[in-house]
């Protein structure tokens, strides 16, 4: 496989991709290409060990529905940080520093959650408030790279099974 490639795999039924992300330029450009398949009411969960790559993918996702290259901070300590986006707005938000899921209602993720765009860092805090048709963002460090792995929103994964350029198992 070409230096810079990843290479995807999916299995339909289980409603799944996997793709392997060798540079952080290709972590990026996965971002880029889900940025505008996302739309009001959808939730992007990203799980993942501290330094996987979740805010690297959250900025990438960020920039490119902004147009800009804004400063996307990790909201570590504020929780949350709001983007208006055209006529929605987008929260970046981080619970790692939530210790009960009644907290995370406190931080409005509930609107962000129906009418706007959520990106959510570690979304095992939500516990109960964990949206049925999410889509689980899976981060781990493999090689000198990273494994993505998606499942969940069968439309959202669809679309990033179908990330571009880049040769699957099968070719």
């Amino acid at each position: 496989m070409a230096e810079g490639q990843c290479a995807p795999t999916m299995t339909a039924l289980l409603n799944r991709a996997d793709l392997f992300l060798p540079t952080e330029a290709v972590t990026s450009a996965v971002g880029r290409w889900l940025a505008p398949a996302l739309r009001a009411g959808d939730v992007v969960l990203l799980t993942g060990a501290i330094g996987a790559g979740k805010t690297h993918l959250v900025r990438a996702i960020l920039r490119h529905r902004m147009g800009a290259d804004i400063d996307v901070p990790s909201p570590t300590f504020t929780l949350v940080q709001p983007y208006e986006d055209r006529d929605l707005t987008i929260v970046h938000a981080d619970l790692y520093r939530i210790t009960h899921p009644d907290d995370v209602m406190e931080l409005g993720l509930e609107d962000a959650m129906t009418s706007g765009i959520a990106l959510i860092e570690w979304p095992e805090r939500l516990g109960a408030y964990r949206p049925v048709d999410a889509l689980d963002l899976a981060l781990a460090p493999l090689g000198e790279g990273r494994h993505l792995t998606a499942q969940g929103n069968a439309r959202l994964v669809n679309h990033i099974a179908a990330f571009p350029g880049h040769r699957g198992q099968n070719e």
